[in-house]
């Protein structure tokens, strides 16, 4: 009878930050594959323009406000994202409290901007082609905006019960890194609801 080697993992860490864990490498195939949805969107958005003979066939947006303030309010979010996910590398509960929060309120700030740019948009989605690829990029980004500060609102919660285990210092890096992929990819879809008609034009 043969023996196979068998090596004791009793010890091995459960969690870890970053390529170690696995719901980093999870967060990672998402953005890839949110990211590829953008590109489509982008795409198909550039297809039109290219074909048609008017570009846009509806007046662009004139009430840019509230997504030239997402646009500032998400980059300069940047920051406090950066001091959080590294608060949470070192472990320090408090300020990971305090980064939480701050974050939460940030995103949700974001959120109540981006109902006033849906509701002020001034054009409809079931007009023409433009209109749907208005409302179907500013829809795409908002799902991910809702979702990242859905997570970022439970993450503070959690860490204020007996739930604020060392894993879960894990789950706010993750959290960073996806906030990341939502600022990164708010600025060109501001570039191409906003700007992009008047440079064609």
């Amino acid at each position: 009878m043969r023996e196979r080697p068998v090596r004791d993992i009793a010890k091995l860490p459960t969690w870890g930050f970053a390529s170690s864990s696995t719901p980093w490498w999870g967060t990672l195939a998402f953005i890839a594959i949110e990211g590829g949805a953008f590109v489509t969107v982008l795409g198909a958005y550039l297809y039109l323009a290219a074909i048609l003979p008017h570009w846009p066939p509806q007046e662009p947006p004139r009430n840019y406000w509230p997504g030239t303030l997402i646009a500032f309010i998400l980059v300069a979010s940047v920051w406090p994202n950066w001091w959080t996910n590294r608060a949470a590398r070192r472990q320090d509960l408090a300020s990971v409290r305090i980064g939480l929060i701050a974050m939460s309120l940030i995103g949700l700030l974001a959120i109540a901007l981006r109902g006033l740019e849906i509701a002020w948009l001034g054009l409809r989605w079931d007009v023409d082609a433009y209109g749907s690829m208005i409302w179907i990029i500013l829809g795409l980004h908002a799902t991910h905006l809702v979702t990242d500060v859905a997570d970022t609102v439970v993450l503070a919660v959690l860490m204020f019960t007996r739930h604020a285990q060392p894993r879960r210092f894990s789950d706010v890096t993750d959290n960073a890194f996806y906030w990341y992929f939502v600022v990164a990819s708010w600025l060109p879809l501001y570039g191409f609801i906003y700007w992009f008609p008047y440079l064609v034009r």
